[in-house]
C-alpha cells in the first residue's frame, strides 16, 4: 500500500482536530457577526430582472424566526426536516433553523422521481417537510398518509397557514435560543443517486461539514470577504452544499443563485462573480462554443491562433513578453468577459477537466482547479489549489486531516494503481438504516482515530504527492481478450466532441466495445460539416447514414488520441432520446444509470455484434 498522509501529530482525541467553529449553527452565527452587512444571497427578481441581495442579517433574522416557529411546533433534538426545493435563500434557512434546535436536515431535488421523494421521506423518518409549491405539495400530499411519520407539510413560496411566512411570523412571536451541537451530532442525510439500487442515506456529522469547508476556504483563501460566486450545483448534493454553501459563508461571501444553464452566459453578466464551482462540462461546452465562434471568420482565428502559441510560450514566465500582453488585451481580455471579466478560481468536480481544456483556461487568465471526492466524505478528499500547486491531469493532493491509501489486493500488488481507500475528518458516520451495506464500504481500523471507507474507484498517488483517478472499479469489464475496460473514461473523452451531446459504451465478455450515442442535434444543424443533414426532424437526422458514418469516423479518429484500439468502440447505435433524470436514466449529478439503460436499449446494442 502507498500512504499520503497529511496533517501532523497523532491524537485520540479527534476534538483536537475539529477545531471551532466545529458546528454549522456557530459558524453561521459568527459570519453573521462579522459579516452583518455584507451580501449573502442574490436571487434575480422575474419582474424587473435584477439580482437582489439579502445581507447576513436579514438571514439570520429569518433563521431565528423559522427556529422559534419549528420549536413551538415540537421539532426535538435529532429529528428531521427534509426540503424539496432547488437553491434559495430559503433552503438555508429552513436548514440553519433546523440545526439549530438540534435536528438532522434531509434535502431532496425538486426536480425528482415522485418514487424517490416518497422513498427518501419514509427511509429517513422526516417530521417536517417544506417543498417549493403548491404543485409539489399536492404531490406530496398524494401519499403522506402512507408515511405516518411525517407530520405536516409547508410551502415555501406560498401564503396561509401552511406556508413559510406564516411560520416564520409565528417563531418572531415565539423566540427560541440556539442549540449548538456537537461536532459529532448529525447534520445531514444526504441521499446518494441510486445507480445501482435504493438512493443510500449518507449521514454527515457537523465536524464534517465544517472541517471540510473550512479547508475548502484556506486553499482559495483569497482574504476578501468581498467575493462573489455564482452557485449552479444542487445544494442536495455535498459538491455544491460544501464547496458553494458552507465555503463561502465561511469567509462571509456572497454567492448568487444561477437561472439556469441556459441563461448561464448571461448571468455571468450579470453577477460578475470572482469564484465558482462547477463540473467540467460547463467548461468543455464554452470551450467548443469559442473554438466554433473563432473558427466561422478566418481572420479572427488567425489572431486567435497566434494569441493561444504565444500564451503557451509563457506559461511558465513570470515577467510576461510584449507580444503575450498585446494578445491578452485583444484575445484574451473577450473570453474572460464572457464570465463577466473578474473570474479569477473555478473549482471543478464530478469528472476531470481534460488537461488541454483546463490548460486554454488558464492561458486565458480563468484557471480551473480539478478536486475529487464522494458523498461519503462531505465530499472533497483532494484538490488542487493556488496555495498547494495545480497539476493538470490530477486531482491534487489530499487535505489536511486525510489519509489516502492505494489498496491493491483486488489487482495485485504489481499493479501501477489500486482502490482508493481514504481516512480522514471528511469520512461519513454510515449509510442510514443500512447497516450491511455500511459494513461494506467502512474499513475495519481507523487512522489517527478517523474511520475510513472504500472509494470503489481507482487511482495512484505520484512522487509529489498528486491523485491520479484511473477508473472505476463497478464500472469496469473485462472484454473477450482479457482486457479491462473503463467505460467512463471513453464515455467522457466520446462527449467532448461537438457532435456528442451523451454516450454509453458496452463490451462486457464481448470482443469488442460498441456505444449508444445521442447527437447533438443542435450543433449538427449549425456545423457547416454537418448542417446538409440535420435538418430535418431527429428520427431522419440518425437515419441518414452519411450522417451517422460521419460522427462515428469523428469518435474514432478522437479515441485513437488518448485510448488503445482494443477500447474504441468498433460499432454505433443512434438514438434522439437523451438520457434524463425524468426517463430514469440519469441521475441528479448527471451519471448514467447504466442498468437502466440497457433495459431499454440493451437487446439493440447487443444486436450490434451480429449485424
Amino acid at each position: 500500500m502507498v500512504e499520503a498522509t497529511a496533517g501532523k501529530g497523532a491524537s485520540s482525541n479527534l476534538d483536537a482536530y475539529y477545531i471551532k467553529p466545529n458546528n454549522l449553527v456557530d459558524l453561521f452565527e459568527g459570519s453573521a457577526v462579522r459579516y452583518a452587512n455584507h451580501k449573502l444571497f442574490g436571487t434575480k427578481n422575474k419582474t424587473t430582472n435584477q439580482y437582489e441581495w439579502v445581507n447576513y442579517s436579514d438571514v439570520a433574522e429569518r433563521v431565528n424566526n423559522l427556529r422559534g416557529a419549528l420549536h413551538k411546533l415540537g421539532l426535538s433534538k435529532g429529528e428531521k426536516v427534509g426540503v424539496i426545493v432547488s437553491n434559495c435563500t430559503e433552503w438555508f434557512v429552513c436548514a440553519n433553523a433546523t440545526h439549530g434546535l438540534g435536528g438532522i436536515f434531509v434535502p431532496m431535488y425538486e426536480k425528482e422521481l415522485q418514487k424517490v421523494w416518497q422513498y427518501i421521506i419514509s427511509d429517513a423518518t422526516i417530521k417536517y417537510l417544506f417543498v417549493s409549491n403548491q404543485k409539489v405539495y399536492d404531490v406530496v400530499m398524494s401519499f403522506k398518509k402512507d408515511i405516518p411519520t411525517l407530520k405536516d407539510v409547508f410551502i415555501i413560496f406560498g401564503e396561509g397557514e401552511k406556508s413559510l411566512a406564516a411560520l416564520e411570523k409565528m417563531g418572531k412571536e415565539n423566540p427560541a435560543p440556539s442549540y449548538k451541537p456537537h461536532w459529532s451530532e448529525t447534520a445531514f442525510i444526504i441521499y446518494t443517486s441510486g445507480t445501482t439500487g435504493d438512493p443510500k442515506g449518507v449521514l454527515l456529522h457537523h465536524g464534517n461539514m465544517t472541517h471540510n469547508a473550512r479547508e475548502c476556504h484556506v486553499t482559495f483563501d483569497e482574504g476578501d470577504p468581498e467575493e462573489v460566486g455564482l452557485c449552479i450545483l444542487p445544494w442536495a448534493h455535498s459538491f455544491g452544499l460544501t464547496a458553494d454553501l458552507h465555503t463561502y459563508i465561511t469567509g462571509g461571501w456572497a454567492l448568487a443563485f444561477a437561472e439556469s444553464a441556459d441563461k448561464l452566459l448571461v448571468n455571468f453578466s450579470e453577477v460578475k462573480p470572482t469564484h465558482m464551482s462547477a463540473v467540467p462540462r460547463v467548461f468543455n461546452i464554452i470551450y467548443d462554443k469559442i473554438q466554433q465562434g473563432v473558427a466561422a471568420d478566418p481572420a479572427k482565428k488567425k489572431v486567435f491562433d497566434a494569441a493561444v502559441a504565444e500564451a503557451v510560450k509563457n506559461r511558465d514566465l513570470k515577467e510576461k513578453t510584449e507580444e503575450f500582453k498585446f494578445y491578452d488585451a485583444v484575445a484574451f481580455s473577450t473570453i474572460r468577459n464572457i464570465f463577466g471579466g473578474r473570474l479569477k478560481h473555478v473549482v471543478t468536480g464530478g469528472a476531470m477537466m481534460k488537461p488541454e481544456i483546463a490548460l486554454f483556461f488558464a492561458d486565458v487568465g480563468v484557471p480551473t482547479y480539478d478536486g475529487y471526492g464522494l458523498s461519503e466524505t462531505t465530499p472533497v478528499i483532494s484538490n488542487n489549489s493556488p496555495k498547494r500547486g495545480n497539476k493538470y491531469g490530477t486531482v491534487g493532493k489530499p487535505f489536511k486531516d486525510t489519509n489516502v491509501v492505494i489498496d491493491k489486493s483486488r489487482v495485485g500488488e504489481d499493479s501501477p494503481d489500486g482502490e482508493i481507500v481514504v481516512y480522514g475528518a471528511q469520512v461519513m458516520q454510515g449509510y442510514h438504516n443500512k447497516p450491511a451495506i455500511t459494513r461494506e464500504a467502512m474499513m475495519p481500523d481507523t487512522w489517527k482515530g478517523f474511520p475510513g471507507v472504500r472509494t470503489g474507484d481507482r487511482g495512484w498517488l505520484d512522487e509529489d504527492g498528486y491523485l491520479h483517478i484511473t477508473g472505476r472499479f463497478k464500472d469496469e469489464y473485462k472484454l473477450e481478450n482479457g482486457k479491462y475496460v473503463h467505460p467512463e473514461s471513453i464515455e467522457n473523452e466520446m462527449k467532448l466532441l461537438r457532435y456528442v451531446s451523451n454516450a454509453i459504451v458496452y463490451g462486457d465478455g464481448r470482443l469488442y466495445n460498441v456505444a449508444l450515442v445521442v447527437p447533438d442535434f443542435e450543433a449538427l444543424k449549425t456545423d457547416p460539416k454537418t448542417s446538409a443533414w440535420a435538418q430535418g426532424s431527429r428520427e431522419e437526422t440518425i437515419a441518414n447514414k452519411e450522417c451517422t458514418d460521419f460522427i462515428s469516423k469523428e469518435i474514432k479518429d478522437h479515441l485513437r488520441k488518448t485510448f488503445g484500439g482494443y477500447e474504441i468502440p468498433e460499432k454505433f447505435l443512434y438514438i434522439t432520446e437523451d438520457f434524463t433524470v425524468d426517463n430514469g436514466m440519469m441521475t441528479q449529478t448527471m451519471k448514467l444509470i447504466r442498468r437502466n439503460i440497457m433495459k431499454t436499449y440493451g437487446d439493440r446494442l447487443i444486436a450490434l455484434y451480429s449485424a
